[in-house]
C-alpha cells in the first residue's frame, strides 16, 4: 500500500504551504516507507508515499504521461496493466510500475476508463493542460480515500482522514466504485454490476466453474517483486487462499528470486481456535509457517495507536484490527512486504452465522448486497489500514471483480443454510473445493464453522477487552452517553471507551460521521437483526452473540478467564 494526499485550488501556494502539505504527506508515511514525491502546479499539489512492490528500482511517484502534462498519485495494484500495455502501442513508458497505464489511459480513452482497470486502488489524476482533475476508488473499497474542503475553496484527496482532517472544514469517506470529476464538480458511480440493484439472480450453481474463479483471482494477485506471504487464520477462506496460492508458488516468476514455498503467518493468544487450526492447514500445505502469540494486556495497550492508524470507534473492527496489527508488524520485520488475505467471502456466500436465520433465499442475497456494499467501512478499512501501519500490503482474492460477478449471479438458495440437507455455512463454496482425487484441504478445516476473526485469536480477548472498558467507563457515563455523544452514541462500555480514544485523535464532527453506526448481532446489518427477535437482546457483534448457532455462544459458554497473562 501507498499513501496519497492531493489538494487542488489552495490560496496560498507559498514555500510555506509547499511545506504544510509536505508535513501532512509525512502522516502517511507508514503507509508507504520506501520513499516520497510531491509534484506541485500553480495552486495544485499531489504528493506520494511508496510502499514498493512493483519494480521497486524505478516505479516513484507522482507517474506521468509522456510529456508531463498529465499528473497521477495512485495506491494500489493494477492486476491487468500488462494487458493494458498492449493497447496503448503508441504511448511510452517510462517505468514498469503497473500503476503508470492510469496516466496513458486517461490520455487514450479521457475519464471513461476507470472500468478497465483490474485491481485495488485509490488515485487522483491533474491534467495541466487544462487544469481539471479526476479522482476514483476501487468497485468494493478496497484501499481507502477520503475527500474533504477547506475554507478557502480547496479539494482534498487523501488515503487517510489524520492527512487532511485538520486543514479541512468537512471532509467524507469517497464513496467505493466512484469517480469525481472537476468537469462536472460531482460523484458517479463508474462500477455497475448486476449485483448492485439486489436483483435476485437464477443461474444454476457450478462449483468447477466458481473454484476456477478463485483460482484466477488468487492467481493474479501473486503478481509482485518484493517477499510475500498469506495470513491464515485457520479458517475456510484463508485456509483457501493459502491452498490455491502454494499451488500456484513454482509458476510464479518471483519464485526463482524468494523461492517455491509459501510464507503462512497466523496470530493470537496462546492456545487459541486459530492457532491450533493454521498449524494443521500450513503442516498439511507445507508452508513455512510463522506463529506469533500476544496477551490480552498487549492487545489492550495497543488500542490507542490501533484506533489513530484504522480511524473508527466500530467495535467489531477494533476488536479484530488489534490482532491483526500486531501481527504485521511481526510480519514487516521479517522483510515481508506483501500478504494475500480472505477478507470478504463472508458477505458474498452468507458466512456469518447469523445467516442461519435468513428468512428465505431473496432475503439472504440482498444482505449479501448490502454486506458487499458496506464492506470499505468495514473489513475492508480493517484489512488495509492494520496492515498498512507497518507498510505492509494486503490483497484479497474473494473481492475480485470478476469472482464477485460469478459468486453473486448464483441463486443464492444454493447460499442458504439448510441442515437437512447437510449444508452449513458458505456450503457452496466448500463444495467447490472438496476434491477427492486432489484436495485442496483437510475435510474438517474445509467443513470448520466459522469463526470471526476476533473471536478465532481466543475468546478471552474480547472478554478481556470487556472487562477492560468495564473498569474504564462509570454506570454513570454511559448513562449520560446521549448527552456527550448525540451521534452514534454508544450502548455499551467498551464501545463508549473506543469512542473517547477516537475523539482523542478526531475531535471533528466530520470524522464522527465517517463511521457507520446501528444494531448489529454477529456482524449483521441493522436490517438483519429483525430475522430474530431473541437478537434484539444480545446486540454483540461476536459469533457468540448468534445464540442458538454458534457452538460456543454466550448463553451457553462459561466464563472464560480474562487471560490477563504478561501483564
Amino acid at each position: 500500500m501507498c499513501g496519497i494526499l492531493a489538494v487542488f485550488g489552495c490560496v496560498d501556494n507559498s514555500q510555506a504551504k509547499r511545506s504544510r502539505i509536505i508535513e501532512l504527506s509525512r502522516r502517511l508515511r507508514h503507509r508507504g516507507p520506501d520513499w516520497s514525491g510531491l509534484h506541485c502546479y500553480d495552486d495544485c499539489y499531489l504528493a506520494h508515499q511508496r510502499l514498493a512492490i512493483i519494480d521497486p528500482a524505478s516505479g516513484d511517484q507522482p507517474l506521468y504521461n509522456e510529456d508531463k502534462t498529465v499528473v497521477v498519485t495512485v495506491n494500489g495494484e493494477i492486476y491487468n496493466h500488462k494487458e493494458l500495455r498492449e493497447k496503448l502501442t503508441s504511448h511510452q513508458f517510462r517505468t514498469g510500475s503497473d500503476c503508470e497505464v492510469i496516466a496513458h489511459l486517461y490520455e487514450e480513452y479521457g475519464e471513461d476508463f476507470v472500468h478497465m482497470l483490474d485491481g485495488m486502488f485509490s488515485f487522483v489524476l491533474l491534467d495541466t493542460r487544462n487544469k481539471t482533475f479526476i479522482a476514483a476508488r476501487d468497485a468494493i473499497g478496497i484501499t481507502p480515500l477520503y475527500m474533504g474542503w477547506g475554507l478557502d475553496g480547496s479539494v482534498w484527496f487523501a488515503s487517510e482522514m489524520k492527512a487532511l482532517s485538520d486543514d479541512c472544514e468537512r471532509f467524507v469517506s469517497f464513496l467505493p466504485g466512484h469517480i469525481y470529476s472537476s468537469k462536472e464538480g460531482s460523484l458517479r458511480r463508474w462500477y455497475n454490476p448486476p449485483w448492485y440493484t439486489e436483483e435476485v439472480p437464477s443461474t444454476p450453481y457450478d462449483p468447477l466453474y466458481l473454484r476456477e474463479a478463485f483460482e484466477k483471482a488468487v492467481t493474479k494477485r501473486l503478481m509482485t517483486d518484493v517477499p510475500f506471504g498469506v495470513l491464515l487464520s485457520g479458517g475456510l477462506d484463508s485456509s483457501l487462499v493459502a491452498s490455491v496460492a502454494s499451488r500456484k508458488m513454482a509458476e510464479l516468476a518471483a519464485a526463482c528470486q524468494w523461492g517455491t514455498q509459501l510464507h503462512t503467518f497466523c496470530v493470537g493468544l496462546k492456545g487459541s481456535p486459530d492457532l491450533r487450526a493454521a498449524r494443521e492447514v500450513a503442516d498439511y500445505l507445507h508452508t513455512r509457517h510463522h506463529e506469533f502469540h500476544f496477551t490480552v494486556q498487549e492487545g489492550i495497550d495497543a488500542l490507542e495507536e490501533v484506533i489513530y492508524h484504522i480511524e473508527t470507534y466500530d467495535v467489531t473492527t477494533i476488536r479484530a484490527s488489534t490482532p491483526m496489527f500486531l501481527m504485521s508488524r511481526k510480519i514487516k520485520s521479517l522483510g515481508v512486504k506483501m500478504v494475500l488475505s480472505g477478507e470478504g467471502s463472508d458477505e458474498i456466500f452468507g458466512g456469518y452465522l447469523y445467516f442461519h436465520k435468513a428468512p428465505n433465499k431473496e432475503e439472504l442475497h440482498k444482505e449479501t448486497c448490502r454486506k458487499i456494499k458496506a464492506l470499505h467501512l468495514y473489513d475492508c478499512l480493517r484489512a488495509n489500514k492494520s496492515t498498512s501501519a507497518w507498510g505492509l500490503e494486503a490483497r484479497v482474492p474473494f473481492l475480485d471483480k470478476e469472482f464477485i460477478n460469478v459468486a453473486m449471479n448464483i441463486d443464492p438458495e444454493w447460499k442458504m443454510i439448510r441442515p437437512d440437507l447437510g449444508r452449513i455455512e458458505k456450503w457452496i463454496l466448500r463444495n467447490a473445493f472438496d476434491d477427492e482425487k486432489n484436495p485442496y484441504l483437510p475435510k474438517h478445516i474445509l467443513y470448520r464453522q466459522k469463526e470471526q476473526f476476533s473471536d478465532g485469536v481466543g475468546y478471552s480477548w474480547i472478554d478481556g477487552l470487556k472487562d477492560h472498558a468495564n473498569n474504564q467507563v462509570t454506570d454513570a457515563m454511559l448513562v449520560n452517553a446521549s448527552f456527550i455523544y448525540p451521534e452514534n452514541t454508544p450502548t455499551t462500555k467498551e464501545a463508549y471507551y473506543y469512542r473517547t480514544i477516537f475523539e482523542k485523535f478526531f475531535p471533528k464532527n466530520a470524522a464522527r460521521a465517517t463511521v457507520p453506526g446501528g444494531p448489529s448481532v454477529a456482524c449483521s446489518t441493522a436490517k438483519a437483526v429483525e430475522w430474530d427477535a431473541a437478537w434484539s437482546k444480545n446486540l454483540d457483534p461476536s459469533g457468540r452473540a448468534a445464540t442458538g448457532v454458534h457452538d460456543s455462544a454466550y448463553e451457553d459458554a462459561a466464563k472464560t478467564p480474562s487471560a490477563m497473562n504478561g501483564a
